[in-house]
């Protein structure tokens, strides 16, 4: 069995087949995460997870690209965003729901930035909407999905920060509360998120190059999980497709092939990783 801990079948990619996209994957023994980057997503990540008896879950919360306009493309995808204001109330409701086992993504993007206005209080206000949803996370018990693009030192910085001011709404028995989502940074970088009590995951990516070999055979086995986060990424050998939950098993192929271990043992403990952080 493998877990795909962030997944967009909730996005529009999938807006002709997401239920078959779905059940391809539960019947080959492969659960996911449906992550929302805002709340027209995040409701519909509940949505479908609401409609599986098991094996479908949710995250809810607004993406830091979508605070603000953008015009963009990932692989094709067209990324329009207007810009939504953070309702704290309204996502403490969606938090509420069964299903949700996640408050992502959720974070810092400096790749997307607009070309024009005032940089410096759109990054500000990233920051402010970021630690509002990490502090949500942490009063609901619930893991934070992050995604950080272009913006790890500030990332690490307001980390430190906000987990030194607010020590009581962080786990003292080292248990990890959240996850850097795609990572594809070094192994200081992971170790530095390591010690804040973050887990990374890893995706597609790591299938195009060997670049990521070196954290991937020293990360320890209690400290990673695998991902899709389809439709972007999709991992070799159907680079440039649309990806989907199903080619987790490439990703968790492609550590094992590093580290020198069976799929099955990639398979066991990063399935176990994420049922204990995300309690499924």
């Amino acid at each position: 069995m493998l877990i795909d801990t962030h997944a967009h079948v909730n996005f529009r990619a999938f807006r002709e087949d997401a239920d078959e996209v779905i059940k391809r994957a539960l019947e080959n023994d492969t659960w996911m995460i449906l992550v929302g980057s805002e709340y027209r997503t995040s409701k519909r990540a509940i949505d479908y997870a609401n409609k599986y008896e098991k094996g479908v879950y949710a995250a809810i919360g607004i993406h830091p690209i979508h605070l603000h306009e953008t015009e963009a493309e990932e692989e094709g995808e067209e990324i329009n965003t207007t810009g939504e204001e953070f309702n704290y109330d309204i996502y403490e409701k969606l938090a509420t729901f069964e299903k949700v086992v996640a408050i992502g993504e959720v974070g810092l993007d400096y790749f997307h930035l607009p070309k024009t206005g005032d940089i410096a209080a759109i990054k500000a206000k990233q920051k402010e909407v970021f630690l509002s949803q990490v502090a949500l996370g942490r009063r609901k018990n619930l893991p934070v999905i992050i995604h950080c693009r272009d913006a790890h030192d500030d990332m690490l910085a307001i980390l430190k920060d906000f987990k030194r001011k607010n020590r009581d709404l962080f786990p003292d028995d080292g248990r990890p509360w959240g996850v850097m989502h795609c990572f594809y940074g070094s192994e200081d970088l992971a170790w530095q998120y390591f010690n804040l009590g973050l887990m990374v995951s890893f995706t597609g990516l790591i299938t195009f190059t060997d670049k990521a070999d070196a954290i991937i055979r020293k990360a320890p086995l209690h400290k990673f999980m695998v991902e899709t986060d389809c439709p972007f990424m999709a991992p070799e050998p159907f680079r440039g497709k649309r990806n989907e939950p199903l080619l987790v098993k490439y990703v968790a192929g492609r550590i094992a092939e590093a580290k020198g271990l069976t799929l099955e043992k990639i398979a066991e403990v990063t399935t176990r990783n994420a049922r204990e952080l995300f309690g499924i």
